[in-house]
């Protein structure tokens, strides 16, 4: 009997999704809704070591459950918007869903 793929690891899913305290790995950058030719934004997301690989870690959240969102990559923490963090593709580190 062999094991069906989980939801969460066939479906990357953004930063943004992630419920508090969820990890995941992130698997790679998009640009933007809307500014698919603009990619400064990515550049400087891989520049802050957001890069495929590493492990994102969501610790809290704005008022509301809004931004910033506090995320932690390696040692270091960071408060992205909501439009960063929907950059940042991700697999959840366990068989749950993003949320």
């Amino acid at each position: 009997m062999t094991a069906n793929a989980s939801p969460a690891a066939s479906n990357p899913c953004s930063v943004n999704q992630l419920g508090k305290h969820r990890v995941a790995t992130i698997v790679g950058l998009r640009p933007p809704l809307g500014q698919a030719h603009d990619s400064r934004l990515t550049s400087r997301l891989a520049e802050l070591g957001f890069l495929p690989g590493e492990s994102v870690t969501v610790l809290r959240r704005g008022p509301g459950g809004r931004e910033p969102l506090a995320v932690q990559v390696g040692e270091t923490v960071f408060a992205l918007r909501a439009l960063e963090a929907a950059c940042i593709e991700v697999h959840p580190d366990n068989t749950t869903p993003c949320a």
